[in-house]
């Protein structure tokens, strides 16, 4: 079971990665295997290498800067429920719910991303 300390710590991280975009920093969030599916846009990166590639296509997505808030909804074993409201200058506002499963040392096998656009 994981606990709430380490989810933490494990968000804390991909968002200072986010804001980084170094490889390295979006690398030690994701075991060599992981999978990061975001819906509706049909991503799925598998293993570390792709997924840090993905990451890096997005970098346009911050110009102009952002914010993201987040809270935690449940822990059921190895897996953590996230909410999360990332605001980006140029993109605008985007409600998302994560489930982020965790390996032993902290690091994500399986992070599944239902992301919206909210509209005002």
């Amino acid at each position: 079971m994981i606990s709430e300390q380490q989810v933490t710590k494990w968000v804390e991280s991909y968002v200072a990665a986010w804001r980084t975009g170094a490889d390295k920093d979006i690398a030690a969030l994701f075991t060599a295997n992981a999978e990061y599916h975001e819906l509706p846009y049909a991503t799925d990166w598998i293993g570390r290498p792709a997924i840090v590639e993905g990451w890096l296509s997005r970098e346009e997505w911050q110009q102009g800067g952002w914010e993201f808030e987040w809270s935690l909804l449940a822990i059921n074993g190895d897996t953590a429920a996230i909410e999360g409201t990332g605001t980006y200058t140029e993109l605008g506002t985007f409600a998302n719910l994560w489930t982020v499963t965790l390996d032993g040392r902290g690091r994500c096998s399986m992070f599944r991303m239902w992301n919206n656009q909210v509209t005002s």
